[in-house]
């Protein structure tokens, strides 16, 4: 079904296009329909290429060429993947509003009147899902009033479009209104690239590099490698988009993907929908990927047309060429995946690339003991929510229902736009869902992201829930680590919470109906668009009024939720000498291990109260225990958060000790502000996730790994570390960690890092953001 190489090389049999066959581009096309003074810049792309071309002198990939398409100094910028940081220009900022507040607090600090590209921010992560849509957005807008208006008058203020809540999903409401072939766009959300599906190179980020676009600096990026995937074949019968990327994921695993864009090319690209597309770049996150990518085809174009934007339609349409990859152009690996011989997969418990063919799910559950009882089945969130999952869906729930089938798991849908409830409620798809038993929830991320409320299940009973999310951590979806959470397609899951076992394969199996009969369902079909079109629904967008200078943004000094930020010191010019080991953490450590969501998103915008989740969900090698830590000074143990708190009360500054792919998930950035907040110095591991990574260097944090992984097991928690050689710190050059023992024995190991001269700055002035303030003030 699929092969896997490295560094292979396609001709023109492989559909990877043509190269440049016009110098110029399509001209004054607005990026959107909110921003109809705000053009797509083909042209700079078109420019950027023919400087890059002559230079490289080699074939280029999708991604390449998107890329240094956005250079801001395509002649002198130094290119070479896996190695040069890029300087690059993006066309959007998207924030949702989980990020976007401590975004937005950081961008007020650096004293700049309004962003300098188009930005917006989008209410979907403080909506609790729980009795159902009306009465959640009801209390939602009531509970979180003063995080809304202050984003909503921050936003005013300094010229972001604003989608209220009820509007939709970040992610969804970009690719309905944003995402264009061809643009470069960075979002504080680790599912950003969900606007591959319609061509863009979208990349999810922290606050910290939001700022620094909106603030009109150059966005730095370490420049990536390419992974192909080359699709043959066409989908069919139950296969899904969703399927790609489960397959991919198993193939590649949760952090295959790190420091690379994953670029699918080959002639079964032309059996994905548009928003199929956005699916399989989305979940791609789940494997690290900086971004994933689809050439330009012609779904994209319908998809356009169909969601109000004919004029980006034919302009992308006429710049393909450049929308797709060159001929000969080569990857750093490849995999291949035949499309018509690929089958339904369910991934899970506990990490999204724990793949499982549909066919062997059964024994696999029976073998691994998994709970064979499914509880609740989950489908919508930003994912897998576009018509055409829903109508597919709505088809296998109709032809139950049909039957005289009810759901026996509770079966939960969240609409992933007001556009799509719209859309869907108009249809009868939601119709279809609630006659089934079906609860439909707000437009929101809602279970996807921790906000559920569920009162099926004790914290701490094994159960099984299957979603058509694209994460499934311990605890990620109910906060319960029993929770045995799978991935799997819509059309899937809709037909097991009919089945409601893991013994059931909706494919081969019958269900008994109330007369006695069998009842088989057939594949699911659905159509790739609305036949009459998308029904926007509620208005809930607000656009910068033309006179700003009127509005005032207001945060309370006694806010629980809001808190100014006061700048981090900056370095003191000296090496960290013997500083106590705060955590050393065993095994996977993701965002929602170190700074978690559901309840606690209501703090994203405070620092010292969000600070009080730090890694409480991290496993501690001395005891195998989770937010129960040794302090060094006392010797009792505590809550990692308050450990931290007595050692920066002393003064003592600490460093984190953690293990492979550290950081991967969320592009929450609190998971490096709270550790800088709280006084830590270094997070020293194996190896790190991307965003997490850069997160840390922005708030002025030292990322460092092992230069050798097995030095991990040669550290003891209750080892005091010293950093040396920080006043000679160089780009390519390591450090040396000091461990010394309690005995007073020591030894040195080699530490490396990834600053280049620029994030030597931001350590330097304390952080990103202080060195932004300081130019600024020059």
């Amino acid at each position: 079904m699929f092969s896997r190489s490295a560094g292979r090389l396609f001709n023109k049999s492989a559909s990877l296009g043509a190269r440049r066959t016009m110098a110029t581009a399509p001209q004054k096309v607005p990026m959107s329909p909110h921003e109809p003074n705000k053009y797509i810049n083909y042209q700079r792309i078109q420019d950027n290429l023919e400087i890059v071309r002559k230079r490289l002198n080699r074939p280029l990939t999708l991604s390449e060429k998107i890329l240094y398409g956005h250079l801001d100094d395509a002649v002198n910028q130094d290119i070479q993947r896996g190695v040069s940081y890029l300087q690059l220009r993006p066309d959007r900022v998207v924030c949702q509003d989980a990020t976007a507040q401590m975004a937005l607090l950081q961008f007020m600090s650096a004293g700049i009147p309004d962003v300098a590209v188009p930005s917006s921010v989008h209410c979907d992560h403080l909506i609790l899902g729980e009795y159902g849509a009306e009465s959640d957005l009801a209390r939602a807008k009531e509970v979180n009033r003063e995080v809304y208006d202050f984003l909503a008058t921050t936003c005013a203020k300094y010229n972001l479009g604003f989608w209220g809540p009820g509007s939709g999903i970040i992610h969804q409401i970009v690719i309905e209104n944003y995402a264009f072939p061809g643009a470069l766009i960075i979002g504080t959300d680790s599912h950003t690239p969900n606007a591959g599906g319609l061509g863009a190179a979208a990349v999810g980020v922290g606050g910290a590099d939001a700022v620094d676009v909106m603030a009109g600096i150059p966005w730095e990026l370490k420049c990536p490698k390419a992974i192909g995937v080359k699709l043959t074949g066409r989908l069919n019968g139950w296969t899904s988009p969703k399927d790609i990327i489960l397959e991919v994921a198993g193939i590649l695993t949760v952090k295959g993907g790190t420091g690379a864009i994953v670029e699918y090319f080959g002639s079964g690209v032309e059996s994905v929908s548009a928003t199929g597309m956005g699916t399989v770049c989305n979940m791609g996150a789940e494997i690290g990927a900086t971004t994933s990518v689809f050439p330009f085809t012609e779904s994209m174009h319908r998809y356009l047309v169909s969601t109000g934007r004919p004029q980006i339609a034919d302009a992308s349409r006429a710049f393909a060429h450049n929308l797709r990859a060159d001929e000969g152009a080569q990857y750093d690996e490849v995999v291949e995946i035949n499309l018509s011989e690929l089958e339904p997969r369910i991934n899970g418990p506990f990490t999204p690339d724990l793949m499982t063919p549909l066919a062997k799910f059964k024994a696999t559950a029976q073998e691994k003991d998994w709970p064979q009882d499914i509880s609740a089945c989950l489908i919508g969130s930003c994912t897998n929510s576009s018509y055409e999952d829903m109508s597919r869906a709505a088809s296998l729930a109709k032809e139950a229902l049909d039957a005289g089938l009810k759901v026996k798991a509770d079966f939960i849908v969240t609409p992933g736009s007001e556009q799509i409830r719209a859309t869907t409620e108009r249809d009868g798809l939601l119709e279809i869902f609630r006659q089934a038993g079906g609860n439909i929830l707000a437009n929101a991320c809602g279970p996807c992201i921790g906000q559920w409320a569920r009162h099926d299940v004790k914290k701490g009973d094994r159960n099984t829930i299957i979603t058509s999310y694209n994460r499934n951590f311990t605890g990620r979806n109910d906060g319960n680590p029993a929770t045995h959470g799978f991935v799997a397609s819509p059309e899937v899951v809709t037909a097991m919470a009919f089945g409601g076992s893991t013994n059931f394969n909706p494919i081969t199996d019958t269900l008994t109906t109330p007369s006695g009969k069998p009842f088989k369902f057939t594949p699911p079909n659905g159509a790739e668009l609305p036949a009459r079109g998308f029904d926007a629904g509620q208005d809930t967008y607000q656009a910068p009024p033309a006179d700003r200078s009127r509005v005032a943004v207001q945060v309370s000094p006694a806010s629980q939720r809001l808190q100014l930020l006061e700048p981090f010191a900056p370095w003191d010019g000296k090496d960290v000498e013997e500083v106590p080991i705060l955590i050393k953490v065993r095994g996977k450590c993701t965002t929602d291990h170190i700074s978690m969501a559901g309840p606690w998103l209501k703090y994203r915008g405070h620092l010292d109260n969000i600070s009080n989740n730090m890694l409480i969900g991290a496993t501690n090698s001395e005891n195998g225990e989770a937010n129960s830590v040794r302090n060094q000074i006392t010797g009792a143990f505590d809550a990692v958060p308050a450990t931290a708190r007595d050692y920066k009360a002393r003064g003592v500054r600490w460093v984190v000790v953690g293990d492979e792919n550290y950081g991967e998930g969320s592009s929450r950035e609190h998971a490096a502000m709270s550790v800088r907040f709280l006084g830590g110095a270094a997070v020293i591991v194996k190896s790190f996730a991307r965003i997490h990574e850069t997160n840390l260097k922005k708030q002025g944090l030292l990322p460092l790994t092992f230069n050798n992984p097995a030095d991990y097991d040669r550290i003891s928690p209750a080892d005091r570390l010293s950093i040396l050689g920080l006043t000679t710190l160089t780009p390519g050059k390591p450090l040396t960690l000091r461990v010394t023992q309690p005995s007073g024995a020591h030894f040195d190991i080699v530490v490396d890092h990834t600053f280049n001269e620029n994030q030597i700055t931001w350590f330097k002035a304390g952080s990103a953001l202080n060195h932004i303030a300081k130019s600024n003030s020059q």
